[in-house]
């Protein structure tokens, strides 16, 4: 029996009405939704439009750069500057100002004249943290914040063309060497003669500072660095830095006037010394002539050492103190973080410095080869770089002339920092001068009140050569006890008048001066005046090292500046030894 399929009727099914309804409702939910969150984004826009408007005005943000970077950080701030930067609802305005590091540095720390260098910037970019360092040996209180890299240049030895052939191939050159190369016969070229480099003063020309401490790197450890305060104290650290200053040729003069004696004169050794030392960036600006406006007719080649190499890392110092409110200090961080972006670094890169985000070398470039540096010099310390300098100071030249006016009022007994007093501090900058000097005189001086009889002043070591009486110096500190008062200004015209005495023609004569409190007895400002003018016969230069806040800033700030001196600030005794070696490393 077969089975037939049961046909089934199609039924026609009416469609519901409230899930239309729903999804009407949904639908016009999700439009209002849409249209609320447009009508919100088109209120945050207009708040932000009301944000660019500039509520509180413009803001003007000063930035003092080295005229190695200058040309390139202007072209990052128009960059900036088109983008319309607001902070605290100021609209920012960036200026830029091409300035050498030496003249910022000093400026800074005495005063800043506007009629002649514009507004006090809130921002510093000088070539090295060298710069950073100094300034914070003298006042740290003006750095706003942490200096931070934005680019680095190695140093080179700039040469003419035929010197660095020979440099290049066979005995390669090293910084480790210089002290011990005397001839050109080394790199098989002994027709040449003398081999000598130009070392201009490293207290204002930071790539001799690099290659002094890239020379001294050998005595360490690794071989590499870092120096240490320590190992400026050595006999054979000494030596070798007797040697840099003996064997050294030309020291003055910029760097770029020296490169332009080498393209003057292309032959080797016919300027008058074989090279000098340069950042990579220098030279190539040198040979474009971006650094004097006209390029030379024959560039100078660039070495790259072998061993450790010395490398400016161009920090970019924000600055506090007068004139820098949260608004300038906000942006000044904000243009930072600007010129670390990728398309800033750029610039930066085709200006010739080199950068982390970018392997571009501007082209073209003629005499810098863009070496790979494969080992870097670990740098030294902070306190360790003025050291070096103030060493540098006392081999150059048969040293300097230095008398030292020590306070030992009783508040140096008062804390200096990790436990120690601010006497104790004091003791060890001076012996750690004593044993790090290479030559030159140096001499020691006490006050307070009564000390010598009624004499609030007392001569403890007269001022001499340093290597024939370095005993007597050390014992001298050690003896140094904490007294009661801070007679001071009649102490210094009695210094003042011995170094008048003593003076040694042709070569630096200063007092240095450290104190921690006000004058409190004795002659007054004015008459201390008085008594300097009558007793000058010759250029005594008087600084001083104010530790605390007691110290009257502005009179001792008067005194130095009638006399060519400066005013170094510290906040403890921490503080003395690297403001110690910052003063005795000028060498004027």
């Amino acid at each position: 029996m077969s089975r037939h399929r049961a046909l089934r009727a199609r039924v026609r099914r009416g469609v519901a009405k409230w899930p239309v309804a729903i999804v009407a409702l949904v639908a016009l939910l999700g439009l209002g939704y849409l249209g609320w969150t447009w009508v919100g984004g088109v209120l945050e826009d207009r708040a932000a439009a009301q944000a660019k408007n500039c509520s509180e005005g413009e803001a003007l943000l000063r930035i003092a750069a080295t005229p190695t970077i200058a040309d390139s950080v202007v072209e990052v701030a128009k960059a900036w500057s088109a983008q319309r930067p607001v902070v605290y609802d100021h609209c920012i305005v960036v200026e830029v100002k091409s300035v050498e590091p030496q003249v910022v540095q000093d400026s800074l720390t005495t005063t800043w004249d506007e009629a002649k260098l514009g507004g006090r910037p809130h921002a510093w970019l000088p070539d090295s943290s060298l710069w950073a360092n100094r300034l914070a040996a003298q006042n740290r209180a003006l750095l706003g914040a942490e200096p931070k890299s934005i680019a680095t240049s190695p140093v080179l030895l700039a040469v003419p063309e035929a010197g660095a052939q020979a440099l290049m191939t066979g005995n390669s050159f090293r910084w480790t060497d210089l002290p011990d190369v005397t001839n050109w016969a080394k790199y098989g070229q002994a027709a040449w003669g003398r081999f000598s480099v130009a070392m201009p003063d490293p207290a204002t020309n930071t790539a001799t500072a690099m290659a002094i401490q890239s020379a001294l790197a050998g005595a360490s450890p690794t071989g590499k660095g870092p120096v240490t305060v320590e190992m400026l104290a050595m006999a054979p650290v000494k030596s070798t830095m007797s040697k840099l200053a003996a064997a050294q040729g030309e020291t003055t003069g910029s760097t770029f006037d020296l490169l332009a004696k080498l393209s003057e004169k292309p032959e080797v050794n016919s300027a008058g010394f074989s090279g000098v030392p340069v950042f990579e960036v220098d030279l190539y600006r040198h040979n474009l002539g971006k650094a004097k406006n006209t390029a030379p007719a024959k560039p100078v080649v660039g070495v790259a050492a072998g061993g450790p190499t010395p490398v400016a890392d161009f920090p970019y110092v924000p600055l506090a103190g007068e004139g820098v409110g949260e608004a300038e200090a906000r942006a000044a961080q904000a243009f930072r973080e600007f010129l670390m972006e990728p398309d800033q670094q750029k610039i930066l890169a085709r200006g010739g410095l080199r950068v982390e985000s970018s392997k571009e070398h501007p082209n073209p470039s003629p005499g810098v080869r863009w070496a790979v540096t494969t080992e870097n010099l670990v740098p030294a310390d902070e306190n360790t770089t003025q050291q070096i300098s103030a060493a540098w100071a006392t081999a150059d030249n048969g040293g300097q002339v230095v008398t030292l006016l020590v306070d030992v009022s009783a508040s140096m007994k008062e804390p200096g920092g990790d436990g120690k007093s601010r006497l104790d501090w004091l003791k060890t900058a001076l012996k750690g001068q004593v044993d790090r000097s290479v030559s030159g005189s140096l001499g020691l001086w006490e006050f307070s009140r009564n000390v010598d009889g009624d004499k609030p002043y007392k001569q403890v070591v007269a001022t001499g050569p340093v290597g024939q009486q370095r005993d007597a110096l050390v014992a001298g500190i050690d003896g140094l006890q904490p007294v009661n008062a801070t007679h001071l200004y009649s102490s210094l015209a009695a210094v003042y008048g011995s170094a008048q005495q003593g003076f040694q023609t042709g070569k630096p004569n200063r007092i240095v001066v450290i104190t921690d409190g006000r004058n409190d007895g004795g002659i007054d400002l004015a008459a201390l005046k008085d008594k300097l003018k009558e007793l000058k016969k010759n250029d005594v230069v008087v600084s001083f090292i104010a530790v605390g806040s007691e110290p009257d800033r502005q009179a001792l700030t008067d005194i130095a500046k009638s006399t060519g001196g400066t005013l170094s600030v510290v906040e403890d005794g921490k503080g003395i030894d690297p403001a110690l070696g910052q003063l005795l490393s000028e060498q004027t």
